[in-house]
């Protein structure tokens, strides 16, 4: 049975992608997930940036 494919929008720029990454970026912020273009931009030298893991579309 094939997987069906999902999707999930970036926090930031409201693109639907496959990949997203789990991250934080304001001090005292919430979670949120953003895609890879949006991701390079808020972690570069920002001292409030945590990384929490990469959602994907497909699960194994």
């Amino acid at each position: 049975m094939a997987r069906r494919l999902r999707r999930k929008l970036c926090s930031l720029c409201n693109q639907s992608e496959l990949v997203l990454y789990r991250i934080k970026h304001i001090e005292n912020g919430d979670w949120v997930f953003v895609c890879s273009q949006c991701w390079e931009t808020v972690s570069q030298n920002n001292p409030f940036y945590i990384y929490g893991g990469t959602w994907k579309s497909k699960k194994k």
